[in-house]
């Protein structure tokens, strides 16, 4: 009987030993383990660190270099100017060589951006969108729809002077056509 519960003591403490021998082997392992994953969790915020910094250079470089250089017009040009176009060349139907338009343009800029306001009858007639480059000042105008027809209207003024610039419209139509217009504009004396 005392062989019995030697025996049957020796196999609990047995049992036990290798049971805790488990058991902490298992401790290790989790404790390992949720170092490892706090390491990771480290290196993952600085990951994501550098990736939102990496955005936000390259946002801020590709706005900075997607804005004008200029964000204002110069004060000589925030007058009203008349203006006179005269077609030079024309392929298409509607506009015919040596047709004249005189218009009153008027060059703004806001947090949005800078823009020529081009009036006919005291109405807007068409809004460019502008950019001021050292030398010349280029226009452009969105796709516009009539019931007649969908045109689109750039313009680059390269000779700038105090009291006269000048330059070309080119008119794109439907079908492609293209008519170019000679622009000049003078300040207006009208306010």
């Amino acid at each position: 009987m005392a062989l019995n519960r030697l025996l049957f003591l020796t196999f609990v403490l047995f049992f036990f030993s290798c049971s805790n021998k488990k058991e902490q082997d298992l401790i290790l392992r989790e404790n390992s383990l949720l170092e490892r994953e706090k390491q990771f969790e480290h290196k993952q915020a600085e990951y994501d660190k550098l990736l939102k910094l990496k955005d936000s250079l390259f946002s801020a470089e590709s706005i900075k270099d997607s804005l004008p250089k200029n964000q204002q017009w110069p004060d000589s040009l925030q007058i009203k100017w008349n203006s006179k176009m005269i077609c030079r060349e024309s392929n298409c139907s509607n506009y015919v060589i040596g047709d004249q338009r005189i218009e009153i343009w008027e060059f703004t800029s806001d947090s949005t951006g800078m823009y020529a306001n081009v009036f006919s009858n005291k109405e807007i007639k068409r809004v460019f969108t502008g950019r001021y480059l050292e030398n010349k000042i280029v226009l452009d105008s969105a796709k516009e729809t009539s019931v007649k027809n969908k045109i689109k209207v750039s313009v680059v003024l390269d000779d700038i002077k105090k009291n006269i610039i000048k330059g070309t419209q080119t008119v794109t139509g439907q079908d492609n056509c293209i008519a170019k217009f000679s622009v000049e504009l003078t300040p207006s004396t009208k306010k």
